[in-house]
């Protein structure tokens, strides 16, 4: 039983440092024209610095246009994203959220 443990364990082992050396190997990203003003609050890397503002690093696209639309239209309000989603065109939109969902 202790050798069955200890193969799951080496097993697991071997695939965790799979994923890290393969998410090392890859390459970030570039950012799309008009994502740079999101990185103030939300990161570079889509991870934000505070509690204040939402990771977006991973989210899906499709969930990232429809917020940036609904701010866009008032569906959803918020004094600093609502000018700047409005600032936006379908395309900056869409690559942003699929720059975001990418990370």
């Amino acid at each position: 039983m202790t050798s069955k443990i200890t193969r799951g364990l080496s097993l697991s082992l071997l695939l965790v440092t799979c994923q890290l050396v393969a998410a090392e190997g890859a390459e970030k990203p570039t950012p799309p024209p008009g994502a740079v003003v999101c990185f103030s609050c939300h990161g570079s890397d889509g991870i934000s610095s505070s509690g204040l503002w939402p990771n977006l690093a991973g989210q899906k696209p499709a969930y990232l246009v429809k917020q940036m639309k609904d701010f866009q239209s008032g569906a959803r309000k918020d004094p600093m994203m609502s000018p700047m989603a409005k600032s936006l065109n379908e395309e900056q939109i869409t690559a942003i959220a699929d720059y975001f969902a990418n990370l």
